[in-house]
């Protein structure tokens, strides 16, 4: 019997075990305890779960381990593809029937997959689509790192536009509020930064994990000494207008969440990464960008580099991206404070795939 929506616990995948743990659950199902490294070998390196590529294992155990350790947890449904097949977005049906979307984009010389760490998101933002589809449910360990395996798999496949490639970058900038379901996203790193067979291998300085600016749980990851990238998705420089553009606001100031990410580059080491979404008449004022500017400065100097991103229309939105010409003015007011300002590009608007876009609908 399928479970109704976003209720029940995902069943146990080998890639929520520990090494430890996958040893005592394959001599559990009464197999030698290396096969769990077979095992890691298999999913990590060959990035594949399928017993019929086990040709290294026993036939007879392929399939009992198969299915006892690699449930389907993830089904891909529709894929959409932009940018000359260079942006793929993938929804997922989960275990439960639940969805979820992931978006990998191909660069000149970097391969990223922006994944989804829970099923809707609870932050409430209003100018996000995601924000306004209220929380469903986290995700596990499993059902984030499977979203990466078959992205990574994908481009070893060569199914990605450009020929086969490897994953470099993973981003937690999809479905979700990475730091709400902290222990699930944590292990996920963990997962990703694991010397191959253990884990997928990944620099921690190419995992970017996203916040509306949860502070306790941002210094709480400062202490977990994994550098991932930390990028505060701030909105606005003033209290007024931020806690109406991101609710969390109200429990934790503009100055706090910045504070929370100066502590985060003192314990890391990692430059910060500041989102901005400009929202044409809302945001996009140049005497934001100066005060912006200045209460970077005032934390100060090489510990930051500002996002803006023209916003990204979703359905119903009463607002729109900034003019060009405001968009260039904050960003001239910022870079004359000093501060490295890169505009993100809006890789896969036009599927629904962008910032703020994901709201896994079925119907294209």
């Amino acid at each position: 019997m399928t479970p109704p929506k976003g209720r029940g616990k995902p069943p146990r995948h080998f890639v929520d075990l520990t090494p430890e743990e996958r040893r005592e659950a394959v001599a559990a199902l009464g197999e030698k305890p290396f096969r769990a490294k077979q095992l890691a070998t298999h999913y990590f390196t060959h990035l594949s779960s399928d017993p019929s590529e086990m040709t290294d294992l026993p036939a007879a155990s392929r399939d009992r381990l198969a299915e006892a350790l690699f449930p389907q947890l993830v089904t891909p449904v529709r894929t959409l593809s932009a940018d000359a097949g260079a942006t793929v977005k993938t929804l997922w049906h989960l275990f439960d029937g639940v969805k979820v979307e992931s978006v990998l984009m191909r660069y000149a010389h970097r391969n990223t997959l922006c994944v989804s760490s829970q099923a809707g998101c609870g932050m409430a933002c209003p100018f996000c689509a995601t924000g306004q589809l209220g929380l469903t449910r986290n995700l596990s360990t499993a059902e984030i790192v499977e979203q990466v395996r078959a992205a990574a798999r994908s481009l070893a496949d060569g199914e990605v536009a450009g020929g086969p490639g490897r994953l470099t970058n993973v981003v937690f900038m999809g479905m979700g509020e990475p730091l709400a379901n902290y222990r699930a996203v944590m292990e996920t790193v963990r997962r990703l930064v694991a010397p191959v067979p253990d884990g997928l291998g990944m620099s921690a300085r190419n995992v970017t994990v996203s916040t509306v600016g949860l502070v306790p749980a941002i210094d709480r990851m400062a202490a977990e000494g994994i550098p991932v990238t930390l990028a505060l998705s701030l909105h606005a420089p003033d209290d007024e207008l931020r806690s109406e553009l991101v609710p969390i606001n109200t429990r934790w100031t503009v100055d706090e969440a910045l504070d929370a990410a100066r502590r985060y580059f003192e314990a890391t080491g990692r430059r910060v990464s500041i989102e901005y979404a400009l929202i044409r008449d809302m945001n996009d004022h140049a005497w934001r960008a100066d005060l912006l500017g200045e209460k970077l400065n005032a934390r100060g100097r090489g510990w930051v580099h500002c996002n803006p991103i023209p916003l990204n229309p979703t359905p119903g939105s009463k607002w729109t991206a900034s003019e060009p010409e405001v968009e260039a003015e904050f960003v001239a007011r910022l870079r004359a404070h000093g501060i490295p300002t890169t505009v993100r590009d809006t890789r896969g608007s036009d599927i629904d795939g962008a910032c703020g876009q994901l709201a896994a609908e079925e119907d294209v």
